[in-house]
């Protein structure tokens, strides 16, 4: 197919909203492998491919240490994985069997995206990673140019296959009017980090590398689409690198009622002083890339961090979410056919029940030292009887508010018999999701399926919202479905009490709820639960 270059229409999943358009800029592409060569020396050609991992390791660590919050993380993760000796072990001895370093390095990180492939979702996602480590090494083993972010000289749209972390963490939204990729899902660290940027995002876009470099493009993050063709002249204007204020006064409708707009964070560097509070403090970035778990001390340390810039506010954190699925090495778990409805979430507890304890003894400890208004949740609960034992281990460590996460069908239809052992629920739309409508969601070409106003989705949404008013405990929405300005006051007429999403994304839910009442809100709900389907549901609410 040759370059995309008259008015073409694609598209693909929004994953970050907003709109800009500009002139494409496309990814680097990785080095090509020359052919194998004899090795002479084995010793220089395994200092060579030390002396490749070394380099890598420093330029993450760097790149670290230039970025803050979830990017942070992120790469310090992959910082990590470049100085695993057991990688370097592997690379070793491929050169002992008599490849040269680039092959030798390509064989060992391969093996190892191969593996994880072979894991599927999260985990197959989380190849593209190493497979990008790979290109940066042998790059630098050749003195090939490095794959990776474009530097026009102008503000661009970058248009890649995909993006490693190591290149989304570097996006400056100065220069990066907007992100299109041919693979990605909505929870890749593309999306994740593009929306914390507000970078408008669209992924799963076949056709998009045809692209061809110059062509200008409008970007909408939220349809999902890409038209090619525009003029130079429409072409948005570099965005300043602003942090997003988030709106001061407390979320409510137009008559009053009060909503709760909270922050999911990473870690200190994502909060705003000026917020309402945390829905979802996600403690997994402390745990990434780790061959042990982080200690107790390390952990309240990290847990004070963020509590003490929220004084007197609510904070809703979250246990380890992690498992074969998301790989952390500490957790020794093994491979899985289908890690999405395998060990994950709590259910990692059973087989390692300190690692949950220190982490709740961790909290405790960080919360009887600050002011702020701890609340503790477990993710991927099933039945009552899991979130009464989780419930019964975190008010042991001494934490008050306990609650878990409904991301799971069978715990939304019983949310009324878990609400007997929990004083809150917290839906993980995201997750919830996947699981009604059986649709993996990293699988880009079923986004119609992922679609957050699907009905049956939100009508789970809203039978955990009636167990909450009965009771009268709350009920919180933290998945994407939060952040839809168009969406919120549906969950909020469907009975949520508050709504966690990025920062950037809460200006504009504050002000579409500020501009409807409670009844307005609970009669669009009513109409949206009618509808068969996403586009009717949309059509149905104001």
């Amino acid at each position: 197919m040759g370059e995309v270059t008259a008015r073409t229409l694609l598209s693909g999943l929004g994953v970050s909203a907003g709109a800009a358009s500009g002139p494409v800029a496309r990814m680097g592409r990785p080095p090509a492998l020359p052919g194998a060569r004899v090795v002479a020396d084995a010793e220089a050609e395994a200092a060579a491919a030390r002396s490749a991992l070394a380099a890598l390791t420093e330029d993450l660590e760097d790149r670290a240490a230039r970025t803050s919050g979830a990017a942070r993380e992120i790469l310090e993760a992959l910082a990590m994985i470049a100085a695993d000796p057991l990688l370097a072990e592997a690379v070793a001895a491929r050169v002992a069997g008599g490849a040269d370093a680039p092959h030798a390095v390509t064989a060992a990180f391969d093996e190892q995206a191969g593996l994880l492939r072979e894991g599927g979702g999260y985990l197959a996602e989380r190849a593209a990673d190493l497979e990008d480590l790979r290109d940066r090494a042998v790059a630098w083993l050749l003195g090939a140019p490095m794959p990776g972010l474009p530097a026009p000289g102008h503000p661009f749209v970058l248009v890649a296959d995909d993006l490693a972390p190591a290149d989304t963490a570097m996006l400056d939204p100065a220069d990066v009017l907007a992100v299109v990729t041919v693979r990605g899902g909505p929870t890749s660290h593309t999306a994740i980090l593009a929306r914390a940027l507000g970078i408008p995002a669209v992924v799963g876009v076949a056709g998009a590398l045809e692209l061809a470099d110059g062509v200008v493009v409008a970007v909408d993050g939220d349809l999902g689409t890409v038209r090619a063709g525009g003029s130079a002249a429409t072409a948005s204007a570099g965005r300043p690198q602003t942090r997003v204020a988030v709106p001061a006064t407390p979320g409510r409708t137009a008559d009053g009622h009060p909503v709760e707009l909270l922050l999911n964070i990473g870690s200190a560097k994502d909060v705003r002083p000026e917020a309402e509070g945390v829905g979802l403090f996600r403690t997994e970035f402390l745990f990434l890339g780790r061959r042990s778990a982080p200690s107790p001390a390390e952990q309240r340390a990290a847990y004070a961090e963020v509590l003490d810039l929220l004084p007197g506010r609510k904070v809703v954190i979250r246990t380890l979410d992690a498992g074969a699925d998301k790989p952390l090495p500490f957790l020794g778990l093994p491979p899985e056919e289908n890690p999405a409805l395998g060990i994950r979430g709590l259910r990692t507890a059973a087989g390692l029940p300190q690692v949950l304890d220190d982490q709740l003894a961790a909290i405790a400890q960080a919360a009887a030292a600050t002011t702020a208004d701890v609340w503790v949740m477990a993710p991927m609960v099933a039945t009552p009887a899991e979130a009464a034992s989780f419930a019964a281990r975190a008010r042991h460590h001494g934490l008050a508010k306990v609650g878990v996460m409904i991301e799971i069908p069978a715990a939304a239809l019983r949310a009324h018999r878990i609400l007997r052992h929990v004083d809150f629920l917290s839906i993980g739309t995201n997750d919830l999701g996947q699981y009604t409508m059986a649709a993996d969601r990293q699988d880009g070409r079923l986004s119609d399926l992922l679609d957050p106003w699907q009905p049956a989705l939100l009508d789970l949404i809203g039978h955990c919202a009636d167990a909450g008013r009965t009771v009268g405990r709350p009920v919180g929405v933290c998945g994407e479905a939060a952040a839809d300005p168009r969406l919120a006051p549906v969950l909020v007429g469907l009975g949520i009490s508050s709504l966690s999403m990025a920062a950037t994304a809460v200006p504009a839910v504050h002000a579409a709820l500020a501009e409807r009442t409670l009844d307005q809100c609970a009669r669009a709900a009513a109409r949206v639960l009618d509808a068969d389907d996403p586009s009717a549901a949309r059509e149905a609410a104001p």
